[in-house]
């Protein structure tokens, strides 16, 4: 997990008020949090960005929490999932547990408890270590600091892999230079310096141009956003 952004979280929930109760508790602790409503929609989100962490319902429509669960399995094994459930019998989280799941709650919760849980959740995947961003066919290896689509290594500098790692942990969202100066460049960067837009252009030469899906849009007065049309 980068030290300079929020932590990128996902509820997939199918209760409405147990979904908006989560996400406004969890953005009051400065988390990033997204939410679907259906195993279907989580399963397209999870296979199209990175997450740092997961809440999972069980019980889920089209796509089952046991399901959605081995499926982030296979898409990003490290990120830790918290299971949520109104199954609270020992064969219950035996069935979680074997699906990949790291912790488990039954509902009803009290937040505070909830968010011991996430702290812990992300407190060991930290010390673990970064493991592989992924957006669509993208992939930023942490450890090796590489760049990879669609299995093709992408060189890099330095500065360069730092900015797209910023881009991929904000996926989905506008970003501005202020934003990008801020975290990927030092506090006496001059913001009125072209820079960062050049940069931009290096990053998307190196992604974008040589493949048929472009990540990297510009969002016209605004900045940048990295994100799967």
């Amino acid at each position: 997990m980068s030290q300079s952004t929020f932590p990128r979280l996902l509820v997939v929930e199918d209760e409405t008020k147990v979904a908006t109760f989560i996400k406004k508790g969890l953005e009051t602790q400065r988390y990033t949090v997204e939410t679907a409503d259906d195993g279907r929609e989580g399963k397209r989100m999870i296979a199209e960005r990175a997450y740092d962490l997961i809440i999972l319902d069980l019980n889920l429509p089209f796509v089952s929490g046991l399901e959605l669960c081995a499926f982030i399995r296979t898409k990003q094994p490290s990120v830790p999932v918290l299971m949520l459930t109104a199954l609270g019998s020992v064969a219950d989280k035996l069935a979680g547990f074997d699906a990949g799941a790291d912790d488990y709650l039954v509902k009803p919760f009290d937040f505070m408890e909830l968010m011991a849980r996430v702290k812990v959740l992300l407190k060991r995947t930290a010390e673990v270590g970064p493991t592989v961003l992924q957006v669509a066919d993208l992939e930023l290896d942490l450890n090796e600091k590489i760049a990879r689509r669609q299995g093709q290594t992408i060189d890099l500098t330095a500065r360069e892999f730092a900015l797209l790692e910023y881009l991929i942990r904000n996926a989905g969202r506008v970003v501005s230079r202020n934003d990008i100066a801020e975290h990927v460049w030092d506090i006496n960067f001059d913001t009125g310096t072209n820079v960062i837009d050049v940069y931009i252009s290096y990053v998307r030469n190196k992604i974008d141009k040589d493949f048929p899906t472009k990540l990297i849009h510009t969002v016209v007065g605004m900045g940048y956003m990295l994100k799967q049309k």
